[in-house]
């Protein structure tokens, strides 16, 4: 049995685990390819659930029968008061926030202050794996392999001012944000002029600073991981077959790839699991995401993206905390993908990444 946030129900208090599900849903009716006023892309709520896949996660976790779950929608007015109840035992935390480049962190924060035990890395990862250019530092520090990089708000810039000896094309990102937002096909600069144009976006449409990244010539794959310490594992890695795409997409798996040139309705067999690639490579990779894993505190689960250099090294791209998770197999949600070939269906899944939450706390769930 479940209920929503604000209803005068509260759980049965014969179950044994209390669990509220804590996320942000998804506008209805929103097309993620929205306008803006101003003409721009609207992708304000790309990193959101949709309330199917967070009915979905909610069923995952009630199949099992000592688990009792509430959905609560991660906004203030209608999360703190039901956390300030304390009628939970654990939070599954799906939380993505809204505002500012620390939003992934906020109620993470909250429910520490609380001390209210809950699923996923703390507030100071989530925060570091937001910042494209902290990420890289820490990793770089620990030497966990990452393509070279800059952030700069200067759009009068020159490559040979920012990275000395390094050759176009590059890639130029937002440096906070996940799902893909502002990584577009005209990302991957060629020259001086689409480098300044990219830097003088970001700033626009984003008002943060932009990173500037070595292309990668290799592979791309991305790689979700589960569990803790030394009990982490990689479960099977997905490769993303960029030949898929079209010739605008520029080799790199940009907003437009993720959101609009695959979709439900029409598929692209993009994604290749387990990817067929020699043992050695997939050796480096899965050595490569772990260390990651650990260098910047993951917990429970995340999923990491890397691509090859042009002599066949894994490198890390990015690091997501809270890794998508659509229910619907054929949709292209990598994480519930590597599980699938893992042999764990969405339901497994889900408890999976609650058992590991609760291992952490020493909550008992068999």
């Amino acid at each position: 049995m479940c209920y929503f946030a604000g209803s005068h129900h509260l759980f049965n208090r014969q179950t044994l685990m209390r669990v509220a599900l804590l996320a942000n849903i998804k506008p209805e009716g929103l097309d993620i390819w929205n306008r803006k006023p101003d003409g721009q892309d609207d992708d304000t709520y790309a990193e959101w659930d949709t309330f199917e896949t967070i009915d979905a996660v909610r069923a995952a976790l009630e199949s099992h029968p000592d688990v009792e779950c509430e959905i609560v929608e991660a906004l203030p007015e209608k999360a703190l008061p039901r956390l300030l109840v304390r009628a939970y035992d654990i939070v599954f935390n799906l939380a993505e926030g809204l505002r500012g480049a620390d939003r992934e962190a906020q109620f993470p924060a909250v429910l520490e202050m609380l001390g209210i035990p809950y699923t996923g890395s703390g507030p100071f990862t989530l925060a570091t794996a937001l910042d494209k250019a902290r990420t890289k530092e820490i990793l770089s520090y620990h030497g966990v392999p990452v393509g070279r990089f800059i952030t700069t708000s200067d759009a009068t810039t020159t490559l040979e001012k920012l990275l000395p000896g390094l050759e176009y094309p590059v890639v130029v990102k937002p440096t906070s944000e996940g799902s893909s937002k502002g990584v577009k096909n005209s990302s991957f600069a060629k020259n001086d002029q689409e480098l300044r144009a990219e830097i003088a976006r970001i700033i626009k449409e984003y008002g943060q600073v932009a990173i500037v990244e070595e292309f990668l010539s290799g592979k791309e794959f991305t790689v979700a991981v589960l569990g803790n310490g030394s009990a982490a594992r990689v479960l099977p890695i997905v490769e993303i077959k960029l030949g898929e795409l079209p010739p605008e997409a520029n080799g790199i798996y940009s907003y437009e790839a993720k959101w609009v040139y695959d979709t439900t309705e029409h598929p692209l067999d993009i994604f290749s699991c387990p990817a067929d690639v020699p043992a050695e490579v997939t050796k480096d990779i899965s050595e490569t995401v772990l260390a990651c894993y650990h260098a910047l505190g993951c917990r429970d689960w995340s999923r990491i993206d890397v691509r090859l250099d042009r002599n066949g090294k894994a490198n890390i791209i990015e690091v997501n905390p809270l890794p998508g998770i659509l229910p619907n197999p054929e949709d292209n949600s990598c994480f519930p993908k590597a599980a699938r070939t893992a042999g764990m269906n969405y339901d497994q899944t889900m408890l999976a990444v609650l058992r590991a939450g609760c291992e952490r706390y020493g909550l008992a769930l068999k």
